[in-house]
């Protein structure tokens, strides 16, 4: 079914998510790359992406809920391994779903050890080392008791013993190489399984940080891992929205919510059909550039929940019924779109919402 009239449409290139992938892939070698699709792909559709970078080989995905894994496994089918990175305690559905839970405790840990000697067959899973984000992982305390009493894990088949980078999009950062040895240190002393270290980012710090399994989220969508250097991504989304109205208003005319824009000029205004309810962010209120063709389009006034509004005096052929590529276009990357929304990349692209005409395509 096509886009309903005055519909925005949201593109993705499934071929463009598929080189990314594979181009990571040839940076880690030897070792593996998993695809990161929580967030339903980071908002993009995880079912689509997921089934796109199954075909293509990839066997290792990661979710961050139990919801989010069970929905892949739908959409995926059996073989590739889904990791929740939040974990979930023995669960008669994830289990049947093959799930992979990421074990963020100890506690965690032994209960799904002790399921597994109740059942008499092992239980696969990842170990979460927390070496230096302070969010989720075993703290030093749990790894010393664990690395003293490796039985607390009898029954658990280790699939990676993992950690997270908490700057490595800021390659001179200290805690990048504390980290690093930290990780090395830990897995020294903890039950043997292979190793899943760098994210995105991670992935172009250097060989220190390669590992079994890398763990590429935000580059797989075309986000730049390298921030300051050139995208080596290929970009992956476009966010088209329709013209609904044009307007021609005198020299000091107001627009929008709270007057907050006034033409200095005669001007031609164009109202768009998007605004934040579908994720395209107020903060961008004056601020945000979008394009119509090659050519920039400056939005003037506030970001409204429905309708947003461009200034196009310059722009005389564009017509009713057009389409301004609000993010994807010359000018408006997400990385580009999120520095003039005061944010990152990753937030330009979740908060997408769902009123959009989804268009998955595989070049």
């Amino acid at each position: 079914m096509g886009a309903e009239w005055g519909q925005a449409i949201l593109t993705v290139d499934l071929a463009a998510i598929v080189a990314n992938w594979r181009d990571l892939c040839a940076r880690h070698a030897p070792g593996a790359c998993a695809g990161v699709v929580k967030a339903d792909g980071y908002g993009l559709g995880a079912a689509e992406i997921g089934r796109a970078l199954r075909d293509a080989g990839c066997r290792h995905f990661f979710v961050a809920h139990l919801g989010e894994g069970l929905k892949l496994r739908a959409a995926i089918g059996k073989g590739p391994m889904i990791a929740v990175l939040g974990g979930f305690p023995p669960h008669e559905e994830g289990d049947r779903a093959g799930l992979t839970p990421v074990l963020n405790t100890l506690g965690m840990l032994e209960s799904h050890a002790a399921a597994a000697r109740a059942a008499g067959k092992p239980r696969a899973a990842i170990l979460h080392v927390d070496t230096g984000m302070s969010r989720l992982g075993l703290d030093t305390r749990e790894v010393a008791l664990l690395a003293q009493d490796h039985d607390r894990a009898a029954g658990l088949e280790l699939l990676y013993v993992m950690t997270h980078l908490a700057c490595a999009d800021e390659p001179g950062h200290p805690l990048n190489a504390l980290q690093a040895a930290r990780f090395a240190e830990a897995c020294a002393r903890l039950p043997k399984a292979p190793r899943s270290f760098a994210n995105s980012a991670g992935l172009f710090l250097g060989p220190q940080f390669a590992s079994d399994l890398g763990r590429p989220g935000c580059a797989l969508y075309g986000i730049n891992p390298t921030p300051g250097q050139p995208n080596p991504m290929r970009q992956v989304a476009k966010l088209e929205a329709p013209v609904q109205q044009l307007r021609e208003i005198p020299a000091g005319a107001t627009v929008g919510y709270g007057a907050s824009w006034t033409a200095p000029r005669p001007s031609r205004i164009a109202t768009v059909a998007a605004g934040y309810a579908d994720g395209y962010l107020r903060s961008l209120s004056g601020r945000a550039q979008a394009a119509f063709g090659d050519r920039p389009v400056p939005l003037v006034g506030r970001v409204s929940m429905d309708l947003i509004t461009f200034d196009v005096t310059d722009l005389p052929e564009l017509r009713q019924g057009d389409m301004i590529t609000l993010i994807g276009g010359p000018g408006c990357s997400p990385d580009e779109v999120a520095v003039r929304a005061g944010t990152i990349g990753y937030e330009v692209l979740t908060t997408l919402g769902s009123r959009f005409h989804r268009h998955h395509f595989r070049g």
